[in-house]
């Protein structure tokens, strides 16, 4: 795995370029990763495509199998990452790729992306390493908010339990931001997730590939329409290493904080920020509230500024003025 150089400096969150290097970029819900990947590079989208042609290639990879799905995006799509939290799904994807590039010695693996919050469980923190093992020619690049290593390192930079306090300003800093540090570094052209149609809430409607608005990154959903049992199937039979929660009642686990058992009979993604009208952390959100927040605060900003700039311009016309009259 490849841990982000981090280190601890401030204690308390505060809007600055320091902790929010990309604040004057947001046209988008999220302040985009755009200033730093496809405007300044020039290479990010490196694959463009009409919404036509999206709708054309969903309604073929619609019915194929997810392992067709597979095999075409690897042809398909240069730069392809899968980004992955290690959930069922996204381990299914992982040994599907495995057996798929046993099927081409020559064919290359697909990189993981692995956004570590530092508020994962132990049993994630383990998997991973597990997963590591399990699969050794699949590299693992690990990204943590920016200036901090640790869990207590984050916490004196940007306060504890921020979480709480401040949930967009959390999901900012220890899940988009890496996520964009992630895909501006890595080149990312094109991305595999672990959402399914069967997890409820914003994902039932999802379609096999999908554009990212602010990024141009292809997002693939290569499981989209499976179900957690048939999920569940092909990990169990497959002998496929898997988080021990899902065995206490889990069967969606982020962080801690925001991650509680499922109940019979709810949503498979019920036990993510329970009672919270919240079913996204800021990843597939569009339009966060903090972003919005950040875009208010940014418009006040210039508006300051042009006040400003106007009150100097009429103090200076006000001394030119007295200074004519003291002429004459």
């Amino acid at each position: 795995m490849e841990p982000s150089s981090t280190s601890s400096s401030s204690s308390s969150p505060r809007l600055s370029s320091k902790i929010m290097p990309h604040v004057t970029d947001l046209e988008s819900g999220y302040v985009s990763a755009s200033s730093s990947t496809a405007s300044s590079s020039g290479e990010l989208p490196q694959v463009n495509l009409t919404l036509p042609h999206v709708r054309h290639l969903n309604q073929q990879l619609e019915v194929m199998s997810a392992m067709d799905r597979l095999r075409f995006v690897k042809i398909c799509f240069p730069n392809l990452y899968q980004s992955t939290a290690f959930g069922l799904t996204g381990l299914v994807s992982t040994d599907m790729l495995s057996k798929i590039e046993k099927e081409s010695p020559s064919s290359s693996p697909v990189d993981l992306i692995f956004l570590d919050t530092l508020y994962h469980f132990d049993e994630t923190y383990a998997l991973v390493q597990r997963v590591n093992e399990r699969y050794p020619n699949v590299r693992i690049h690990s990204y943590k908010p920016q200036e901090a290593n640790t869990t207590a390192e984050f916490e004196e930079r940007y306060g504890e339990k921020l979480y709480e306090t401040a949930a967009e300003l959390y999901d900012w800093i220890a899940k988009v931001e890496p996520q964009q540090r992630a895909y501006s570094e890595l080149n990312v052209a094109a991305v595999l997730t672990g959402r399914r149609r069967s997890q409820g809430g914003e994902r039932d409607k999802i379609g096999v590939l999908e554009i990212d608005d602010e990024t141009g990154i292809i997002k693939i959903n290569p499981l989209v329409d499976w179900s957690f049992a048939q999920v569940k199937t092909y990990i169990t039979e497959n002998n496929i290493p898997y988080n021990e929660l899902l065995d206490r009642g889990y069967k969606s686990v982020g962080d801690w904080h925001s991650t509680s058992p499922v109940a019979a009979g709810e949503d498979e993604r019920a036990g993510r920020w329970k009672g919270q009208a919240k079913t996204e952390c800021g990843i597939h959100n569009k339009k966060s509230r903090y972003a919005l927040y950040l875009q208010e605060m940014q418009r006040k900003a210039e508006e300051e500024q042009l006040t400003a700039a106007l009150e100097e311009v009429k103090r200076a016309q006000q001394a030119e003025s007295s200074a004519e009259v003291v002429a004459v």
